[in-house]
């Protein structure tokens, strides 16, 4: 029992005299900072009585006083004292940012280019595609419903809607050889009149389009698309030279501007690099260009409208829908294309994707929570007797736990950090391997940046709370 009785009073003395130790230890420190001064003398203070009146009396420095100054210290030294086993529980986080960055990074660069496609494509236009098929048997089986899309389905719906303002047949035609001989594949032949470049907001680099007449009388004149005219004639000037398409010979009087193409189909626009391209009058097409499929073709294969400043484009779409249906009994050869619908649906597509992303963004940065967790938790059993000790001199649990939730924000702030900069690697890493466009945007760092600093104050409370429930004897 007297053996007892000794030790608990030993242990109580050497608490007492720690506490006393670095009260005394604090109060230096935070002396030497100018934080805290000495107390003056009583001689000393009736020399001074005049400026101890105008200067503010300063109160001695508490125990809970000394613990609330010093705390950001202590988290700070705490954390820079464990870089290596704090390096470990950030990798992951850092790893989870990165690769949020990334495939956001990745997926915005995707549908920007899809919607500066359809955005090309001319939001108050409406598209008429053909559903073709070069197989005798069904192309048959069609035209004994259907004659197929033609120029009087043009000329019907140029007479029946009255907010068109601009249109254009179109027919396509890819020629088995040209002169000169492309050095990628053949461009593809469109005929059109005319409004396509209005229509379609192209451009031309050099020369003109080919007038109303030359289209009228089916001159053999045509102009190239950029990439047309880089597979035929180089670096060279095209401009007044001829071009062979099969048996005809074009004069070019035109280059194009580049255009945005797609990779893939896109709501029934079938995938096609639009700048290998060459456009020739609409009656040229169809009069001086044949090939062996030529009898199994519609006579036109597109119709492009180009709509009024007002106009109702959806309950326009629908009328085409309905004279083209009526023309064609119902034989569903046909497609109508609305760009500005696809632009609406694109638009929600991405704000879904955005909410999968986040989705995942919680998932890949829970990795890394629970590897904080666990760090801190063992550094919370390396630091028991760190724990004990600054209860003993007067910290509360709430000081307890405020430190280690501050290391382990500290943990997540520089995973965080590292986490950006590695993402933003990988994304032009990625695009300049695979040749895709990625476009790092502020929300996916800011996304990535949040859930990272949240994962950081979630996961790092239950280990803080533990360390405050230590028994500081």
């Amino acid at each position: 029992m007297r053996r007892t009785m000794g030790r608990t009073g030993c242990v109580r003395w050497g608490v007492r005299l720690g506490r006393l130790t670095l009260l005394r230890r604090f109060r230096r420190m935070l002396r030497e900072e100018g934080q805290l001064r000495r107390p003056a003398s009583s001689a000393a203070a009736s020399a001074e009585g005049a400026q101890a009146t105008a200067e503010p009396a300063v109160r001695p420095c508490s125990i809970r006083a000394v613990v609330a100054i010093t705390f950001g210290k202590v988290a700070r030294g705490a954390v820079l004292g464990n870089a290596f086993t704090c390096g470990v529980p950030h990798t992951p986080t850092g790893y989870g940012v990165a690769a949020v960055v990334s495939m956001l990074s990745i997926g915005a660069g995707a549908r920007q280019r899809v919607m500066a496609f359809i955005e090309q494509m001319g939001v108050r236009n409406l598209i008429v595609e053909a559903k073709e098929t070069t197989e005798w048997q069904a192309h048959q089986k069609i035209r004994k419903i259907s004659p197929g899309l033609t120029l009087q389905d043009y000329r019907i719906l140029e007479d029946d809607i009255d907010d068109i303002l601009l249109s254009t047949p179109r027919k396509r035609f890819t020629p088995s050889k040209t002169l000169p001989k492309s050095q990628q594949d053949p461009p593809v032949v469109y005929g059109v009149n005319g409004n396509y470049p209005r229509i379609a907001g192209l451009g031309l680099i050099q020369g003109q389009f080919f007038t109303a007449d030359e289209e009228k009388f089916a001159r053999a004149v045509c102009v190239l698309g950029a990439g047309a005219k880089s597979n035929l004639f180089g670096a060279g000037n095209a401009l007044g030279e001829y071009v062979k398409l099969n048996q005809q010979w074009f004069q070019v009087i035109g280059v194009a501007t580049p255009q945005l193409s797609s990779q893939t189909e896109v709501a029934g626009v079938p995938s096609q690099d639009l700048n290998n391209v060459v456009y020739v009058p609409l009656n040229a097409a169809i009069l001086r260009l044949e090939d062996s499929y030529s009898d199994v073709r519609d006579e036109i294969d597109g119709i492009y409208l180009n709509l009024r400043d007002g106009a109702d484009i959806v309950r326009t779409a629908q009328v085409v829908r309905a004279v083209l249906n009526s023309t064609h009994h119902s034989a569903v050869d046909f497609s109508v294309i609305v760009p500005a619908e696809l632009l609406a649906e694109q638009r929600r597509t991405e704000r879904l994707f955005n909410a999968v992303m986040v989705a995942i963004a919680s998932i890949s940065l829970l990795v890394g929570g629970i590897g904080i967790m666990n760090i801190m938790l063992a550094s919370i059993l390396e630091r028991t007797r760190e724990i004990g000790v600054r209860r003993a001199v007067g910290a509360r649990q709430f000081d307890i736990v405020r430190q280690f939730v501050v290391e382990a924000t500290i943990i997540s702030f520089v995973g965080g950090t590292f986490g950006i900069i590695f993402g933003f690697i990988m994304s032009r890493l990625i695009a300049w391997l695979a040749g895709w466009s990625t476009i790092v945007t502020v929300l996916s760092i800011a996304l990535a940046f949040v859930v990272s600093i949240s994962v950081g104050l979630v996961f790092g409370i239950y280990p803080a709370m533990k360390a405050a429930r230590l028994d500081p004897v």
